[in-house]
């Protein structure tokens, strides 16, 4: 059974950073990539960075533009875990963060929510003014 469990959400102030991770199990993690989603109450789920998979072999990101430059998504393919470090977090940042899966990584990922593969439970994050 495909798992993807996410770890450290909390909260923090503005201007603050946080590290996510996603650890993966039950699923071919070289032939996945892996990314994130957040959520925040009462508005749709919304794709926000992505890694594309080892077999690719590229190492290609995506990123939305509302955290382009403040977030940086890692891969620890020995871990089977993909990273989330989030700087300059601000009050609009606050929301679930999931981890997600699916087989490739392209600016798609932003809608893509019914094209996920797999999904975490979420880790809630919470950046205070």
């Amino acid at each position: 059974e495909a798992q993807l469990v996410e770890s450290g959400g909390g909260l923090v102030q503005a201007g603050g950073s946080l590290k996510l991770s996603c650890a993966t199990s039950g699923f071919s993690f070289d032939d996945y990539a892996i990314g994130w989603f957040r959520q925040v109450p009462g508005k749709e789920r919304e794709g926000i960075s992505c890694i594309s998979s080892i077999s690719t072999a590229d190492g290609s990101t995506w990123y939305v533009d509302s955290v382009k430059g403040r977030f940086t998504i890692s891969s620890d393919n020995a871990k089977n875990t993909v990273y989330l470090q989030m700087n300059s977090l601000k009050p609009e940042d606050t929301a679930v963060y999931y981890c997600t899966a699916r087989t490739t990584c392209t600016s798609s990922w932003n809608w893509d929510y019914y094209g996920m593969d797999y999904w975490g439970k979420g880790t809630l994050v919470t950046v205070s003014s």
